[in-house]
């Protein structure tokens, strides 16, 4: 059974840096979509990154584009988000999801879930 663990929360003032993991278990992810999600209360789940191990490409929401950067140890099968620039619109409870083909940034595409690391940044 597939199995995600993510870690790497906590509190941060703006402009600092966070890198967020998640740590996959019951499989060894060479192929498919590794993705982070970020949803606030009563509101929708966000895609925030993946990585198609498939293509080796990377995707992006355009909020975060050029200050968080999506990565892959495939040796130790974790997934890395590090957060630069942070910004209290970046609170959020942090998610990996991932799943056997392409990546979207939609999380109606992905059926495996983490429990979330909270992350929250002040001004």
């Amino acid at each position: 059974r597939v199995q995600l663990m993510e870690s790497g929360g906590g509190s941060v003032q703006a402009g600092g840096s966070l890198r967020l993991s998640c740590i996959v278990s019951g499989y060894t992810y060479n192929s498919g979509c590794m993705a982070w999600f970020r949803q606030l209360p009563a509101k929708e789940r966000e895609g925030v990154a993946a990585f198609d191990f498939g293509a080796g490409s990377t995707l992006y929401a355009d909020s975060v584009k050029g200050r968080f950067s999506i990565s892959q140890d495939t040796a130790n099968n974790i997934v890395y988000l590090q957060m630069t620039s942070l910004d209290p619109e970046d609170t959020a409870m942090y998610y990996c999801a991932a799943r056997s083909d392409s990546c979207y940034l939609a999380a109606s595409w992905y059926v495996i879930w983490g429990q979330g690391t909270q992350v929250t940044v002040s001004s």
